[in-house]
């Protein structure tokens, strides 16, 4: 894939932005790397523990759990297996990367040996 067209170089000021904080913020929890995709960005441990899909005016971020998340902040929640759940959470802008996005991050990573 060249350089020109994958999520992070199509991806808005703002959107980009957000990004970049979020990565920051990650940095504690542990070792991973990013899957740069077309479209998202896969965050790795061993497997995908998030998924970043950059909109124009935020991301929208897809979190690996092992049971749904009760929060106005949770989008969608999708069962994918017995015990794992996707949730789709906006984030619009980084005052919303907080202890509670993040702790739910942690607890993804953890999920992900």
């Amino acid at each position: 894939m060249t350089e020109a067209n994958n999520a992070l170089t199509t991806a808005s000021p703002t959107s980009h932005a957000i990004y970049k904080q979020l990565l920051a913020a990650l940095k504690p929890i542990g070792p991973f790397r990013e899957e740069i995709k077309k479209t998202s960005i896969h965050l790795v441990r061993e497997s995908a523990f998030a998924g970043v899909h950059p909109r124009s005016q935020h991301l929208l971020l897809t979190i690996k759990a092992e049971k749904p998340i009760r929060s106005p902040r949770v989008t969608k929640a999708e069962q994918v297996s017995k015990n794992r759940w996707h949730l789709d959470v906006k984030v619009s802008n980084i005052e919303e990367i907080d202890g509670e996005l993040l702790g739910w991050l942690q607890q993804a990573y953890d999920l992900c040996v």
